[in-house]
């Protein structure tokens, strides 16, 4: 089998009221994938998010706001390319990893799991980082292994993953994305990114969000593990 290029790839992000930073964020996934890599968004902003996507060549996919969850999971099932990358649109994460994560597809794994914890995350606003590192360590207690970073939003997945498992989550839709697949049995990498100062403001309310991940992590898990 040949390996997978930039043309099999789809870089893919729920957006919401991303007007500061789409036009960055698109630009560096032009710049790093020579243009090649296929761009959707799925939006429900009311600002000029998806007038600046289109203008820049994204697919967009209109949806009524329903929540982080709702509109990644409509992201990640749109393309039809064999390898999906998830992104958030705030300029945090580093378009120049794609090549990097489409290797280790090309080595085998099935999930490239961005981490931003061990590099420390310096610009990450510390009760977010201690809410992560919290998250992680629930989240290896209860699946039995180690993992650094289960609410990172980029990730490089095989497309076939994407559609053979049925998601549940919305605001703890990030950590299901890694969770489920590890308890699976499919072959997860974890990689040391750096993490970038965010392009406006968080949507995220950090109490509410947080409890409801917890939650998410759980479930997830008990699931999974009355499956087997």
């Amino acid at each position: 089998m040949s390996e997978y290029t930039f043309d099999d790839l789809a870089v893919v992000m729920g957006t919401y009221n991303e007007e500061q930073a789409i036009g960055s964020v698109l630009a560096d996934i032009d710049r790093i994938t020579d243009g090649r890599a296929e761009v959707v968004c799925v939006d429900g902003s009311d600002d000029r998010t998806p007038e600046i996507a289109r203008k820049m060549g994204a697919r967009v996919v209109e949806q009524e706001p329903q929540g982080y969850g709702v509109a990644v999971e409509a992201a990640v099932l749109a393309p039809d390319r064999p390898v999906v990358v998830t992104t958030d649109c705030d300029d945090t994460y580093p378009m120049e990893f794609l090549p990097k994560f489409l290797d280790l597809i090309n080595d085998g794994y099935d999930v490239v799991s961005g981490d931003r914890i061990t590099t420390g995350a310096e610009t990450m606003p510390r009760l977010n980082r201690f809410g992560n590192v919290a998250f992680a360590r629930l989240a290896s207690f209860l699946m039995g292994a180690p993992v650094h970073d289960t609410t990172t939003g980029m990730r490089a997945y095989r497309r076939e993953l994407l559609h053979d498992i049925d998601w549940t989550e919305n605001t703890g839709l990030s950590a299901e994305l890694l969770l489920r697949p590890a308890m699976r049995g499919y072959k997860i990498a974890e990689v040391p990114i750096p993490y970038r100062e965010r392009a406006g403001e968080t949507k995220l309310d950090p109490f509410a969000g947080g409890a409801a991940i917890a939650k998410s992590i759980v479930k997830v898990c008990l699931e999974e593990r009355i499956r087997r």
